[in-house]
C-alpha cells in the first residue's frame, strides 16, 4: 500500500470530529485513543509499526481535543500492558499514578511514541477511566472506558486499512421501572 499520510490524517480527524460531536463531553473529560500504525498500513497489528502514520493521526486528532478542552490518553501496545500516555496535568487531576517508562515504536507503539514526543509534560499511567474513545485498528481500548460504554457508529469505517470503532460512556441507569432518567443520557 502506498502511504497517503494526508488521507490517514483526514480520516482520523473526521472520525474524531464525529465522535466528539456525538459524545457530548464536558471540558476536562478524558478521551482514550488506541491506534495501530501497523494496521493503518495494512500489516498485522504490531508487525509494521510506522511512526509517520502515527504522527499523522496525532497531528489530526490532538487539535480537536485541545479545542474542546479535553485530555488525550494515548494507549500503548500490549508490550507495555496497554499503559497510557497522558499529560501530567491530566494524571494529577484524575489521581492517576505515573509509572516509569518511555514508549518506543517497538515497545509501546508508534502511536504512544508520537504522543510522548508531542505532549508538553507526558507521563505513563497504567489505567484510566475515559468518557469516550476511538479505536483505530482493534487495539482494545474498552478496558480504559468508564462504565457504561455505548457504541458510536461512525461514518468513517477505516483509517488507512485499519478498522475504526468508537464509544462514549453514560452513567449507569438505576432505580427500576419507576425511575425517571434525563433524555440526554
Amino acid at each position: 500500500m502506498l502511504a497517503d499520510y494526508t488521507e490517514f490524517a483526514r480520516q482520523a480527524r473526521d472520525a474524531m470530529a464525529e465522535l466528539l460531536d456525538r459524545a457530548g463531553l464536558r471540558p476536562g473529560s478524558l478521551v482514550v485513543v488506541g491506534c495501530s500504525s501497523s494496521e493503518i498500513m495494512g500489516a498485522n497489528i504490531g508487525k509494521g509499526s510506522t511512526p509517520e502514520a502515527a504522527e499523522a493521526v496525532y497531528e489530526a486528532v490532538e487539535p480537536l481535543l485541545k479545542e474542546k478542552g479535553l485530555f488525550l490518553a494515548a494507549q500503548c501496545c500490549e508490550h507495555l500492558n496497554r499503559a497510557l500516555i497522558v499529560e501530567r496535568e491530566c494524571a494529577e487531576k484524575y489521581g492517576y499514578e505515573p509509572v516509569c517508562v518511555i514508549p518506543q515504536p517497538k515497545a509501546g507503539g508508534s502511536w504512544a511514541t508520537a504522543a510522548w514526543k508531542h505532549m508538553s509534560d507526558p507521563v505513563a499511567v497504567e489505567r484510566v477511566r475515559a468518557a469516550a474513545g476511538l479505536d483505530i485498528g482493534s487495539t482494545l481500548i474498552g478496558m480504559h472506558l468508564k462504565e457504561v460504554a455505548v457504541p458510536v457508529r461512525l461514518a468513517v469505517k477505516r483509517v488507512g486499512e485499519a478498522p475504526v470503532t468508537a464509544a462514549r460512556t453514560r452513567p449507569k441507569l438505576i432505580g427500576g421501572r419507576r425511575a425517571v432518567y434525563p433524555e440526554s443520557v
